[in-house]
């Protein structure tokens, strides 16, 4: 594959995007997908006892919190033969990783088991070995907690009354008990902290933001994904700021019914269509500029990269190679109204990842 750019005037069928509004189970009791689709909230019922094959069910909660100088990871996983906990601090600015952290375990069939939902009010505590790593979720509020020998990582974020996000269950052809759910939970102001030793990094509420990637899913061995996403201040028509996100996924499953692409102003999610990217990055593009467009022609955006955040997991049968670049973002966006907001020097991300897990 050279190419994925198609024109939105050229997509062969648009995508559905069927709107789940009510609570839907996910999974029948022999572990077939039952619901597909997209949520503005999480209303699939997620059964972790009703997925079949334990091994390829892989549950994880993901913060990425950035300030779009540094930017810090806070992860854990639990991908049925281990999983970890996880600390990652890196200077985008300067193309360099300053702090990583993980403790990992083996054995996580009926261990250290995640919420079911990663945008209800919940509570996380575990510890492993010598780390421990927390989350407190509450309605208008989300705390995040780790250390691991003396480093020490503590972050608060704000959640706008009525935040939406963009929850999306995606099948795969090859097995009707496979899927790919996750939640997106863009644009919370966040403050806090990384501390190791005498060093130390901070940040602001006026300036920072944390992305949740939550994620319960049963996937085939190999998979393949561009995952970008962003959240700021952007000005809107009336001449004044708006708190702004996106995100936009695609690659992963049956996208028939629904894609995982989604824009967020003032705290309300605005459904787009199917995002493709002009040029395939892939093998030496990746610092080169990417050019984004959406079938339905709302989103138009150009990220101009300042930095590849490349890393490369090869571990026996596992592998996880992914390019997280980061850059500056410029074009336009239409929201459900029409309303077009002009996007400049929007700093978010854009990843290309093949996984082998």
């Amino acid at each position: 594959m050279e190419k994925t750019y198609r024109g939105w005037q050229e997509w062969p069928q648009k995508s559905l995007q069927t709107e789940i509004t009510e609570p839907s189970p996910l999974l029948a009791p022999d572990g077939t997908l039952l619901a597909k689709g997209w949520a503005r909230q999480n209303l699939f019922q997620y059964d972790r006892n009703s997925v079949k094959h334990t091994l390829r069910r892989k549950e994880w909660d993901f913060y990425q919190i950035s300030d779009g100088h540094y930017m810090v990871q806070l992860s854990f996983a639990n991908i049925s033969l281990g999983g970890y906990a996880s600390l990652l601090v890196a200077d985008l600015r300067e193309g360099r990783t300053l702090l990583s952290s993980m403790a990992p375990f083996i054995g996580g069939k009926n261990r250290y088991v995640l919420p079911a939902r990663g945008d209800a009010p919940n509570r996380v505590s575990f510890r492993i070995g010598k780390a421990l790593f927390e989350t407190v979720t509450e309605e208008t509020k989300r705390t995040l907690h780790f250390e691991n020998g003396d480093i020490f990582c503590d972050f608060s974020m704000d959640i706008l009354p009525g935040l939406e996000n963009i929850t999306t269950v995606l099948p795969f052809d090859q097995a009707k008990d496979r899927y790919f759910m996750t939640t997106k939970q863009n644009c919370m102001p966040c403050e806090g902290r990384v501390s190791r030793g005498a060093e130390s990094w901070s940040f602001s509420k006026d300036s920072c933001f944390c992305i949740l990637d939550w994620g319960r899913v049963c996937t085939p061995y190999s998979l393949v994904w561009y995952w970008g996403n962003g959240s700021g201040y952007v000005r809107g028509s009336d001449g004044k700021d708006h708190l702004f996100g996106f995100e936009i996924t695609w690659g992963i499953g049956n996208e028939h019914n629904a894609t995982e692409t989604c824009l967020f102003f003032d705290g309300k999610a605005h459904k787009i269509g199917a995002v493709d990217v002009r040029d395939f990055p892939k093998p030496d593009g990746y610092e080169k500029p990417w050019q984004f467009i959406s079938e339905d022609g709302r989103f138009d955006l150009t990220m101009t990269p300042f930095y590849d955040h490349h890393s490369d997991l090869n571990v026996y049968v596992m592998r996880m190679h992914s390019h997280q670049v980061h850059g500056l973002w410029n074009g336009t966006v239409t929201l459900d109204d029409g309303q077009v907001l002009e996007i400049r020097d929007f700093y978010a991300f854009c990843e290309y990842v093949e996984n082998r897990w």
